[in-house]
């Protein structure tokens, strides 16, 4: 299970995440859609550690 919780990130001023919480279950199809500019990239570069 993949647990993230109050996932926040700034870039100098600009507030890129704010307090991202979400879970994803094993066994289950999870999907990570939005808009543009929504954070998903920035989001799995935290989790895979390439970001700090």
């Amino acid at each position: 299970m993949l647990r993230v919780e109050g996932l926040t990130r700034r870039f100098g001023d600009h507030l890129a995440l704010d307090d991202v919480t979400f879970d994803v279950v094993p066994g289950r199809m999870t999907g990570f859609v939005g808009a543009n500019g929504a954070g998903k990239t920035t989001t799995m570069r935290i989790i895979l550690g390439v970001l700090a």
